[in-house]
């Protein structure tokens, strides 16, 4: 669908006139332009101005307001004199990157945004033609990069139909991290849904020219016939090594989550690290970090690739970090492991039917940066609760061994859902070998439970939606998950129609499912039915069902477990040992706890370590050679995004979207640019 460009600040003529003007006239740039910094993904930046000495000297250079409010995760790029965002409600902007004025904005508002984005792609042609490729929903549209209009000869009126390249159309799928670019090729990331019936996850090039499918590669060839079995994509983005004309593709679990007695044997190609030809989308090699994953384990972040030194051998290497905490190291050109990564036993699977695998690769080194669950202590549980006691008897009672498979009885999921690692990534100087990678500790509680599920509305509800929101509609709100109570009072049965078949942020659609199934789920969640009503097309099953999505807290919302919270490492990986940790955001009243947190580092050549990403609300500088803070400031909304790092005229700016709204935060419209005075 092609949306109305809305030019603001320079008319056009002028702004091409500017962006074409003579060599000698053009302001020197050192442009951001592509996601984290660059293909290899190492969200480094060699500019200099700013520095250990005088990095406590930034301040706002510039802010701009988007036209909504919510969570924005988007790292954004810059090419010459332009910054390009895209905001909660998946509206593009170019932005002068010296005063942060509007000069284009594509789409109006969205309110059926169906993800967060994390950003947009740059692409040059041979003949010079610039172009600004982003995701909507399941659209692939390409933009004129100077004026935001829609290239009319890509796909049809600028877009392309990202479900027409997979094998089923009526499938849920999106794309909400930024596709690479390599030569005229966009290879695209794909989120799809995590439970049963998902889409297959394949990774797919489009033309940059036409919008046509170039290559597919297919990563669950084992289940190419079986419509239930889906997932196995790469929804956190992808590496690439021009040179060798590498494409490195980490992946998710094969769906249906928590319950894989559908998906027997180790799903290969699921929760790998992939090298494809770049070109062809050809397979070389791959490496699966978690065998027949039962814990949503997916591979969070792009690799990053790096040069490391083990003894005396240069070694072109790719650095994957986990949700575990694991960073699996190799040689990116054969696959091989630079340390070596041992299968190791772990507790099988009582569940009937369900088929776990016995070991699982676990490095030997780097040790793992987040905290793991046999380190947790009983008598540290509850430190801040007047109720730690019973904080303490329930932490006794739960099944707490890394990686052990879900049981009906709880276990304690440390690292929890999230990591561990996450989404923001990590940052590295390549050419010292050093990772810098934040962590999340938070633990959750995993079971899950027999389900003799009727073929009712009440039985469609329990096997699509009762996860996340609960058999009693109460939702896990401390944890992310809204409850359904009363939602006849907030929405329209058209509008709730709407949000199950397409999903909404981080909620999944159901548009496999037929409109009745749709139907017949709405009417019961808005209390029109009792939940008995009969429906034709599904047939009754007994199975096994997540229990839901329940952090392990206290009363008053902190972590049940003791600090920190949230971490932040520096890893030399030409040894595998640790250079520093510190804790990562304050809790208020508390201190230095560390805290939850999403988003990425950002480092410099010259020693320093930015990052927002917490709860708290706060950017900050490290010294990135001892892990000592240089600099803090808090922001107008927390930014669970990853900062940006660029030049113009010889100024240098730190660029970061402040969205706020997860975690419980205000949500927020704002982009803030720093500098020096």
């Amino acid at each position: 669908m092609v949306k109305p460009v809305v030019m603001k600040g320079l008319y056009f003529a002028v702004l091409v006139a500017f962006f074409f003007s003579c060599q000698n006239t053009t302001p020197k740039t050192n442009t951001w332009s592509s996601y984290h910094g660059g293909k290899e993904r190492n969200h480094y930046s060699e500019l200099d101005e700013i520095n250990p000495d005088n990095v406590e000297l930034l301040e706002p250079a510039w802010t701009f307001t988007t036209s909504s409010k919510g969570q924005m995760q988007m790292n954004p790029i810059v090419v010459d004199s332009m910054v390009y965002i895209i905001d909660a409600s998946l509206k593009v902007y170019g932005l002068h990157a010296k005063s942060g004025q509007e000069i284009w904005s594509y789409g109006a508002n969205f309110d059926h945004a169906l993800a967060t984005s994390r950003g947009v792609s740059y692409w040059k042609s041979k003949e010079g033609e610039d172009r600004i490729f982003y995701t909507r929903n399941y659209e692939l549209i390409a933009l004129e990069a100077l004026s935001g209009k829609p290239v009319q000869d890509f796909g049809v009126n600028g877009a392309v139909d990202i479900r027409k390249a997979l094998p089923s159309m009526d499938k849920w799928v999106i794309s909400n991290t930024p596709g690479t670019i390599f030569k005229d090729l966009i290879i695209l990331p794909l989120r799809v849904s995590e439970s049963e019936g998902a889409a297959k996850g394949n990774i797919i090039a489009f033309d940059t020219n036409t919008g046509t499918v170039v290559w597919t590669f297919e990563t669950l060839p084992s289940f190419k016939d079986n419509p239930n079995i889906g997932g196995g994509n790469n929804w956190a983005g992808m590496s690439l090594d021009e040179e060798k004309e590498l494409l490195f593709v980490p992946t998710g679990s094969a769906s249906p989550d928590f319950y894989g007695a559908d998906r027997v044997g180790k799903n290969e190609y699921a929760n790998s690290i992939i090298a494809l030809d770049a070109n062809t989308g050809e397979y070389i090699w791959h490496f699966q970090t978690v065998h027949h994953d039962l814990w949503d384990r997916d591979l969070p972040a792009p690799p990053n690739l790096i040069q490391i030194n083990k003894a005396g051998k240069s070694i072109d290497a790719l650095a994957q970090i986990s949700k575990q905490g694991y960073v699996f190291l190799f040689d990116r050109e054969n696959g091989n492991p630079i340390y070596e990564i041992k299968e190791t036993e772990v507790p099988i699977s009582k569940i009937p039917n369900e088929k776990s695998w016995k070991t699982q690769p676990i490095p030997t080194k780097p040790k793992v940066f987040a905290r793991q669950i046999e380190e947790l202590q009983e008598t540290k549980i509850g430190l801040y609760s007047s109720r730690k006691d019973s904080l303490r008897t329930l932490f006794k009672s739960m099944i707490k061994q890394t990686y052990h498979p879900p049981d009906t009885a709880k276990v304690l999921l440390f690292p929890g859902y999230d990591g561990g690692g996450e989404w923001g990534g990590a940052a590295a100087v390549p050419d010292e070998g050093l990772l810098y990678v934040n962590s999340n500790e938070m633990a959750w509680e995993l079971r899950i439970e027999k389900r003799e599920i009727a073929n009712t509305s009440k039985g469609l509800y329990t096997r699509y939606c009762s996860s996340c929101h609960l058999e009693n509609f109460k939702g896990v709100p401390e944890s992310g998950y809204p409850s359904l109570e009363k939602i006849n009072e907030r929405l329209s049965v058209e509008k709730l129609h709407l949000l199950i078949s397409n999903g909404k942020g981080r909620m999944p659609g159901f548009s496999q499912l037929p409109k009745e199934e749709i139907k017949a789920i709405t009417k019961y969640v808005m209390g029109l039915e009792e939940g008995n009503t009969a429906v034709s097309t599904i047939e009754p099953i007994t199975t096994y069902i997540h229990s839901g999505y329940q952090k392990f807290l206290d009363e008053n919302g902190l972590p049940a477990i003791n600090p920190p919270w949230g971490q932040l490492h520096a890893i030399d990986l030409n040894t595998a040992e640790y250079k520093w940790s510190v804790p990562l955001g304050e809790t208020p009243g508390i201190g230095e706890t560390g805290t939850e947190n999403y988003g990425g580092p950002l480092v410099t050549k010259n020693g320093l370590l930015f990052i927002a990403a917490t709860k708290d609300g706060f950017i900050r500088a490290f010294n990135r050679h001892t892990g000592a803070i240089l600099w803090k400031y808090k922001l107008p909304y927390a930014a669970f995004a990853s900062p940006s790092l660029y030049e113009y005229n010889n100024k240098s700016y730190l660029v970061i979207a402040c969205g706020g709204e997860k975690l419980g935060t205000v949500a927020g419209d704002q982009i803030i640019a720093f500098a020096l005075p």
